[in-house]
């Protein structure tokens, strides 16, 4: 039903849903988790009840939004669903932050000093966009969150070896996040890695992200991927929430 990150300590629960042990149907099969997707609303509801359930909470507890590829941060005092924002922060025990994915880079971040907490929706505008700082930026502007303190997971998401691009969006990037294919006339570009720099550049140490090994598309039997199911798919939840 999820996999779970391994960098944060006891006290904080994470995770990222995977497809499988939902209700839903095809194209949705099975565990959607995305509430603006045209799957059936209560098969939406049962699947976000289940991954809550199983993760010690309710899905009463979350804080989310209808994203929308931008840089904006919502700061979260109580469970609400907004609209327009990307990245999510609080310091609030018991709420779940929520950010949506189905191929974009989820990015969980635990400031263990401050305990304050955020979820990020970082695709590729996001992520040139440096959504990543300027949610570290709002954490200390709110929390006096330091970088060093923090602890990070970089989930799931399109691989550089299935992020084929062309020229407009990989002069974005970094030379040495991605690369040109002679054979295919495209470039192929490392989200994962980009944000990862990104992290660093702001202070985190090293030791201190995980990267998750796992492709949405190569994976595809385990995840959701908008680019290799052509639109037609559900959504996966990457949550964050302190006890």
């Amino acid at each position: 039903m999820f996999i779970q990150p391994s960098i944060f300590p006891e006290g904080v629960v994470s995770a990222q849903s995977m497809r499988l042990g939902g209700v839903s149907q095809f194209p949705y099969s099975t565990l959607n988790l995305g509430l603006y997707t045209d799957d059936d609303a209560n098969d939406i509801l049962e699947n976000r009840k289940r991954f809550f359930e199983a993760l010690g909470g309710t899905f009463h507890q979350v804080c989310g939004a209808y994203q929308v590829h931008g840089t904006k941060v919502a700061v979260f005092e109580q469970a609400e669903e907004l609209n327009g924002f990307d990245a999510f922060i609080t310091n609030k025990k018991g709420l779940f932050l929520a950010a949506t994915i189905a191929d974009c880079t989820p990015i969980l971040i635990y400031d263990k000093e401050k305990e304050a907490i955020a979820a990020i929706h970082a695709g590729w505008k996001g992520t040139i966009g440096n959504i990543v700082g300027i949610c570290l930026d709002k954490m200390n502007e709110q929390y006096g969150t330091k970088p060093i303190h923090c602890l990070a997971y970089i989930g799931a998401c399109i691989s550089e070896h299935d992020f084929e691009v062309d020229a407009d969006v990989a002069d974005h990037f970094a030379e040495a996040y991605k690369r040109w294919d002679e054979e295919k006339g495209k470039y192929f570009v490392d989200l994962k890695e980009t944000n990862k720099a990104l992290l660093m550049k702001k202070g985190l140490i090293a030791e201190h992200i995980e990267v998750s090994p796992y492709s949405t598309v190569t994976d595809n039997h385990l995840f959701f991927s908008h680019r290799k199911e052509q639109g037609r798919t559900g959504r996966a939840l990457a949550v964050i929430s302190m006890l």
